[in-house]
């Protein structure tokens, strides 16, 4: 029997707090009935396990599909962006206030290039 996959899909951000407020003023904001949120801020205090675990919860959840995450946040977690492998949640890398974006960097980008012959 097939996994329904829920018709709403919620997007998920990881990055810091400026980018998060946006978002979540935009409206994705949610909590799950265990009070878990689809967001995470991440700023100086914020502890390399804890983003990782925060990646690894949003991945292993049905109802995300897009994952978006800050460029600088998402060079912490490479490692596990290299080997994440699964069509949802897609995972997007956007650039934040402070950081520019490198499209050299960005798993995705650097796929489509592959794919086209460019690398």
């Amino acid at each position: 029997r097939r996994q329904r996959t829920p018709t709403k899909l919620l997007v998920s951000v990881i990055g810091d707090e400026d980018t998060v407020t946006g978002f979540l003023l935009a409206g994705i904001g949610d909590r799950d009935k265990k009070g878990k949120r689809n967001f995470l801020v991440v700023n100086s205090d914020t502890r390399l396990p804890t983003i990782e675990q925060a990646f690894r919860e949003f991945t292993a959840r049905k109802d995300i599909g897009i994952l978006l995450i800050t460029q600088h946040i998402a060079e912490e977690i490479r490692h596990l962006l290299t080997i994440y492998d699964q069509a949802l949640p897609t995972i997007l890398e956007i650039p934040s206030k402070d950081q520019s974006y490198d499209p050299d960097k960005d798993d995705v980008m650097i796929r489509v290039k592959r794919l086209l012959g460019k690398v």
